[in-house]
């Protein structure tokens, strides 16, 4: 049987940012198979090319090795090479039914954990070992709720399909997009997400969470020409000014009369040194809306701005998105079904079937509407427990009591639906 606190904590010891999560996944494969899973994992479970912010080659490859180094296994890493970190696993009972995904993320975020004698992780001696990599936001623990439930599923002995899909690059929405596009979600008819903590205390639950945002977030490079700053600063094109300029109209964006919306330019790099005109900036922006359609519309004119801040100081620029979601909207009915099997798990004493509880933006809404196009269902739930400090903060934490319930929770969701 899994331990799941002992799970939990290596997991939390090997924090993986996104579409680096090679000794993660590689454990996730290893344990489904264990459990008589069909496993579906690498370029078989991602397209490629729908992959958004993939990190560098040599940021790729040295997680790659270090992985290997921590005791990934190399015949399953080796086809996860290059950023091809998904892992779905597939099991089929013993007669037919419908098709049930559960979906779990797995990477982590590029936090430096606290060392504080009072955070839990450091007491218990489980603290991150990747200095600069950390789990602040609960996904060690999805990623282990996910095997628990494979453990209780294990046996086939339901009517349909389960599938648990492990997701990276949840952290600036990234991943999911790319496990659609291969088409991972086509067959399955009820779809269940989760996220842990979201400011819901321990013992409560609730069937939706709404008000994610949709959101796309873009780099920008803006190329110039350098010069001598002083002796021929007109034979220049100053790249960090067309940035700069291009920053300043983007926060200058006026407000929707349809819909809520923010913008935010996070990174604004460029220049080398005081004597010579900048030849390259980068920026990194977002936009967000409580509407898909504004969202688009926003982005365009963000877009629009670049080019047009570029082409006033005569620059060559590209723009490139790195990650993006839509607004979730989770199915009532699928909430209160999980509200009236959460009723029946020891622990849980507060219920709602929905709230706006949700905390920016979540990828997982590419595979809600995916399920949903086709005539599906779905839903993302909130499943409290208390922590010590916010979600992405250096000392947050979980209870780790909330895993077994989780896990009841999900299983009692799941032969629900496939009895």
């Amino acid at each position: 049987m899994l331990d799941l606190v002992s799970l939990r904590r290596d997991f939390h010891m090997h924090p993986e940012v996104g579409f680096t999560e090679f000794r993660t996944a590689s454990k996730v494969v290893e344990i489904l198979a264990s459990l008589g899973f069909d496993v579906i994992y690498g370029a078989d479970a991602m397209d490629g090319d729908s992959r958004r912010g993939l990190p560098s080659a040599d940021v790729l490859e040295a997680a790659y090795e270090r992985a290997l180094r921590d005791g990934a296994n190399p015949q399953i890493v080796e086809k996860m090479r290059g950023g091809y970190t998904a892992v779905i696993g597939v099991k089929k009972g013993k007669q037919e039914g419908p098709a049930v995904a559960f979906r779990f993320d797995m990477d982590a975020l590029p936090v430096l954990e606290s060392t504080d004698a009072d955070h839990l992780p450091q007491a218990k001696a489980f603290r991150s070992r990747y200095e600069g990599n950390m789990h602040a936001c609960a996904h060690d623990g999805h990623t282990t709720i996910g095997l628990g439930l494979a453990e209780k599923l294990a046996d086939g002995n339901f009517s349909g399909t389960v599938r648990l899909i492990f997701q990276p690059a949840e952290e600036g929405v990234r991943g999911a997009y790319s496990i659609v596009q291969k088409g991972m979600l086509d067959d399955v008819d009820y779809i269940f997400c989760h996220h842990l903590g979201t400011n819901v205390p321990l013992g409560e639950v609730h069937g939706a969470s709404f008000g994610f945002l949709a959101t796309t977030k873009m780099v920008a490079h803006f190329h110039g020409v350098p010069s001598h700053a002083g002796a021929s600063p007109e034979k220049g094109k100053n790249a960090l000014l067309g940035a700069a300029t291009a920053l300043l109209n983007i926060h200058a964006i006026p407000r929707f009369s349809t819909g809520s919306t923010r913008v935010n330019v996070g990174v604004l790099e460029g220049g080398t040194a005081a004597n010579i005109i900048p030849q390259h900036a980068k920026m990194i922006v977002e936009t967000r809306s409580v509407s898909e359609e504004v969202n688009a519309e926003l982005e365009q004119r963000v877009r629009n701005i670049i080019a047009h801040s570029a082409a006033m100081h005569e620059l060559e620029h590209e723009i490139e998105v790195i990650g993006g979601a839509i607004p979730i909207n989770s199915d009532l009915d699928m909430a209160e079904l999980a509200i009236e099997e959460a009723k029946q798990v020891e622990g849980f004493t507060a219920f709602k079937v929905s709230d706006s509880n949700a905390m920016g933006s979540e990828d997982a809404s590419f595979m809600i509407k995916r399920v949903q196009e086709r005539g599906g269902k779905g839903t993302y739930m909130a499943i409290g427990t208390d922590i010590p400090a916010p979600h992405h903060h250096p000392k947050f934490d979980i209870q780790e009591e909330i895993l077994p319930r989780s896990v009841e929770l999900l299983h009692r969701i799941a032969k629900r639906l496939l009895t």
